[in-house]
Formats: structure tokens, C-alpha cells, sequence
């Protein structure tokens, strides 16, 4: 089990990442949680198997139809097994 700290940047507020990065997250059984930042980006903090977690990644480099995302910033750690499901904050 991994964990993964994901920041993205772009036009990835107000065009549905959240509530779609929640669908695919729950889809791939991930736990943690995603939110909006003052900054205009979005954070999103994800632990579960690392397969699934690189898919998740892909996804975040895209994001939803509407998204423009411009860069993705990614750190990698140990799980901490603190997540049960996925929330949006």
C-alpha cells in the first residue's frame, strides 16, 4: 500500500475534478479525500494499492472534460492506513 500527494494546477476548479476524482478514487477502492485550494488549485491526498493509485494519477493529469490541467505535482510515501473511504473537503 502506497500514498500519494497530488497537487494540480490549471483551470481544475469549478469544472466537476473533485466530485469526478471522488468517483474514479471510490471506483479503484482508494480511501482519502481532494479539495479546492485558495490558490486556485486542487490537493488531493490518496492511499491504497499502487496500480491503483497510478491510474488515479493518469486520470489527475487529464482530469474532466471541462479541466485544463496545466501541471501536476506528485509525492510519493508509505500508507498510513488512516483513510476509509474517499471524501471531497
Amino acid at each position: 500500500m502506497k500514498r500519494i500527494a497530488i497537487k494540480i494546477f490549471g483551470r481544475v476548479q469549478g469544472v466537476f475534478f473533485r466530485h469526478t476524482a471522488r468517483t474514479h478514487a471510490e471506483r479503484l477502492e482508494l480511501g482519502g479525500w481532494v479539495r479546492n485550494e485558495a490558490d486556485g488549485s486542487v490537493t488531493a491526498v490518496v492511499e491504497g494499492d499502487e496500480a491503483a493509485l497510478e491510474q488515479l494519477l493518469g486520470w489527475c493529469r487529464k482530469g474532466p472534460p471541462l479541466a485544463r490541467v496545466d501541471n501536476v505535482q506528485v509525492t510519493w510515501g508509505e500508507a498510513t492506513g488512516e483513510f476509509g473511504e474517499f471524501e471531497i473537503r
